[in-house]
């Protein structure tokens, strides 16, 4: 990721609409933002699991991710099990490890990719 030429602005969360997305089990509502050029678009999320979701897919997408509430599960393709509280975070690049998440008892987090 390579910031650039992106201005000095703020985001009320709260007011940006949200979308819908399913997952295997739950759904997913992400209220998203785009920065920067088109060649170099920044894409900054706000994310609201429902208890109970489930991933539909396998991601191999880079990102920066926060636990604001809540708890996230992610596993790894090759097994490995993490857990994100409240304020814990996880770093990704592009195609390094495959992941796939789940909320049992649902989450809100802050993603950058």
């Amino acid at each position: 990721m390579r910031m650039s030429d992106i201005a000095f602005n703020t985001v009320d969360w709260a007011s940006v609409a949200p979308t819908r997305h399913e997952g295997d089990a739950g759904h997913a509502l992400w209220r998203t933002q785009h920065f920067g050029p088109a060649e170099n678009r920044i894409r900054v999320r706000m994310v609201d699991y429902s208890p109970g979701y489930v991933s539909d897919h396998w991601c191999s997408k880079g990102h920066v991710l926060l636990c604001l509430e809540g708890a996230l599960e992610t596993t790894l393709a090759d097994g490995r099990v993490f857990v994100l509280k409240p304020g814990m975070s996880y770093q990704v690049a592009d195609g390094a490890e495959a992941h796939r998440s789940r909320a049992p008892t649902g989450a809100k987090l802050f993603v950058v990719d």
